[in-house]
């Protein structure tokens, strides 16, 4: 389900520049890591990070305005975001995302672990540029919390007693930290109080929590066209996530398919029948709209305006993504 342009209005035109600056972000001195880059960044995405970067910067501004700090936030959120998904899909053997080739499946391994490194190294030179040490502290510390959860995610692979809790802390780590330090960061940039700051970062968190779910949630139900991999590939790397989770407790014949590591064939599918056939996606539906209720009541004390608006749509969209 694709967002729809107006919940992005009120920061349209800065979008617009950030995609242009994303196409030259890798330069031109290293052709084959430019080459990687380009690949990701021409990819496209929802730019739903950068754009809540903006939005939070012109909710906290009494005339709306975005400052060059919060302009290169936003970048920086993407840079940081797309890093990661370059690591995530060579431990997770991912052979395509966003509708195109992984970038160590068009290139290679070393050159898909380089790119990777050389946006996060980007990143790091942007923010140091940003000037400002508490935003540089809270957003270097997302790089930290994206290692901690791979590891904590690689340690329970196939490992069906995880609690739902172990999950959701998981998912803060992989997810949820980047666009909380984000949003947190595009207030500090306007010198916004220190409660300000603090309810945009849980706004923030309770955001990433539902997107991830949501997205886990997809991977049980969606077409290799919503997701940009192929349905049910966290289930076959071991990942197991809230749908699952909950239906362990309704379906035993799933804690067998589990503990085999789906090695037949079949065992993927007959999993994902088992997961839709129990219930247990309209409780991780559940637990993700209970995110959203507590990211919507963190924007309770910004004014009314347009941007406001699209964060509060933005909020609800992450529950209405099926398609």
């Amino acid at each position: 389900m694709a967002i729809s342009s107006s919940l992005f209005y009120p920061v349209e035109k800065e979008l617009y520049s950030l995609e242009t600056n994303l196409q030259a972000v890798a330069g031109t001195r290293h052709p084959i890591l430019y080459a990687a880059a380009k690949h990701l960044f021409e990819a496209g995405g929802k730019r739903v990070r950068p754009a809540l970067v903006l939005l939070v910067a012109k909710a906290t501004s009494e005339k709306q305005d975005i400052n060059t700090g919060q302009r290169r936030l936003a970048e920086i959120t993407e840079i940081i975001h797309t890093a990661s998904l370059v690591h995530d899909d060579i431990i997770d053997e991912c052979t395509t995302r966003r509708g195109v080739k992984t970038v160590h499946n068009l290139f290679n391994t070393k050159i898909a672990v380089l790119a990777g490194d050389f946006l996060f190294a980007q990143s790091s030179w942007y923010l140091a540029n940003i000037e400002n040490l508490a935003v540089v502290k809270a957003i270097s510390k997302v790089i930290t919390d994206f290692a901690e959860g791979e590891i904590r995610q690689g340690l329970v692979h196939f490992d069906p007693s995880i609690s739902i809790d172990a999950y959701i802390e998981k998912s803060f780590y992989k997810t949820a930290s980047l666009i909380a330090a984000s949003c947190r960061g595009a207030a500090m940039l306007n010198d916004s109080n220190t409660q300000v700051n603090h309810d945009l970062y849980l706004y923030g968190k309770h955001m990433g929590l539902a997107f991830q779910i949501m997205d886990d949630v997809l991977d049980i139900i969606g077409s290799t066209k919503s997701l940009g991999k192929p349905a049910g590939a966290d289930l076959a790397n071991g990942n197991l996530t809230s749908p699952i989770l909950f239906s362990l407790t309704q379906e035993p014949d799933l804690n067998n398919l589990i503990q085999r590591e789906f090695c037949n064939r079949t065992d993927v599918a007959s999993a994902l029948f088992l997961i839709k056939k129990s219930g247990g996606i309209t409780k991780a539906q559940d637990l993700a709209k209970e995110q959203v209720q507590a990211a919507l009541c963190c924007l309770q004390f910004l004014p009314k305006s347009a941007p406001v608006s699209s964060l509060k749509e933005l909020t609800h969209f992450i529950i209405t993504r099926l398609s």
